[in-house]
């Protein structure tokens, strides 16, 4: 019983990141739930309150995986600058994924403030793994420097969203960008 349980909450969770990825969070709804999942309206409830813990179960299992690849990328890079054009490069890699694109569609609407702290302990987790290498540099505001990085690499993200401009264009834009705010070569 107990298996089936978490295998009908997993697919509970794949369906809401199809959905969120698909169509954002006005598609992710319970009876969506149910139809992409062919369960009961009414059981869907039995796996999940409200549609924030769908996004609270959501963040919990898909931030740390993709904080971890994050990670892997800057523990490969031999130099702070290498650490943090990783930084920028994996997570513009992840921006097509869905699982990034669902936490994409999910910060952008309305959640409750539990889901809103989770999500911003999350970002902050990322930003955190930039100031070793920033201070390594020397860099007179390293936390600083680390947000204003996270926020050319979000406003990326939501340019290669838009497919406006080629990825690698954007990607290559950001990541000059990135190190000289370091203070790395551009």
């Amino acid at each position: 019983m107990a298996e089936h349980r978490t295998m009908q909450r997993h697919a509970l969770l794949e369906a809401a990141r199809t959905l969120l990825s698909e169509g954002g969070t006005e598609a992710l709804t319970f009876p969506a739930l149910a139809e992409r999942t062919g369960l009961a309206r009414s059981s869907v409830y039995e796996y999940f309150r409200s549609r924030a813990a769908v996004v609270e179960e959501l963040c919990a299992v898909d931030f740390p995986r993709w904080a971890a690849e994050v990670e892997s990328a800057m523990a490969e890079a031999a130099t702070p600058q290498g650490q943090i054009e990783a930084y920028v490069r994996q997570q513009l890699a992840l921006a097509g994924d869905r699982r990034h694109r669902a936490v994409v569609a999910i910060s952008a609407g309305e959640l409750d403030q539990g889901a809103r702290e989770q999500i911003r302990a999350a970002h902050g987790g990322l930003i955190t793994m930039t100031v070793e290498a920033l201070e390594a540099l020397g860099h007179a505001e390293p936390r600083l420097a680390a947000v204003l990085i996270q926020g050319l690499v979000d406003a990326a993200v939501r340019r290669i969203e838009l497919a406006v401009e080629d990825p690698e264009v954007v990607t290559e834009a950001v990541v000059t960008m990135a190190l000289r705010a370091a203070g790395g070569p551009s």
